[in-house]
């Protein structure tokens, strides 16, 4: 049912299917002592972790393994003012094991950018939150 404000709280299963359609989120971390966010390509494993790609220099992932992060991923159509957010908080890691490196190579998505020192990043669901504006119900 739809709250007064004209959004719906999705369940986490909602929010994952939601998610898994979802080409592009963005990381929510922290740099400097300051709050970041990167978009980035990622898909979802069968644990529904977010993974994404990137190099093995790269301040991202120097900066989110080991700590909690946010990552978001959306849709919205502006036309009928409607759409979705995902919101999925848990501890971010650098894949290291060879034989995960592999299956993730073969299974996820890689880096929408070349890369030639590419590492797997793994960001666990351990808290997944969404909400559905349906354009019928928003008011202006």
């Amino acid at each position: 049912m739809f709250q007064t404000d004209g959004f719906r709280t999705l369940d986490r299963q909602e929010c994952l299917r939601m998610l898994a359609q979802a080409p592009v989120g963005r990381v929510v971390y922290t740099r400097q002592a300051l709050p970041a966010v990167l978009p980035v390509n990622f898909s979802l494993d069968s644990d529904a972790s977010v993974v994404l790609c990137t190099s093995s220099a790269s301040d991202l992932a120097h900066a989110i393994d080991g700590v909690v992060v946010a990552f978001e991923a959306d849709e919205f159509r502006a036309a009928t003012r409607s759409g979705w957010s995902v919101v999925v908080t848990g501890r971010a890691t650098v894949v290291t094991d060879p034989a995960e490196h592999e299956r993730l190579s073969q299974t996820g998505r890689g880096s929408w950018m070349p890369l030639h020192d590419g590492v797997f990043v793994r960001i666990e669901s351990e808290l997944v939150t969404g909400r559905e504006l349906n354009g019928a119900l928003a008011t202006q």
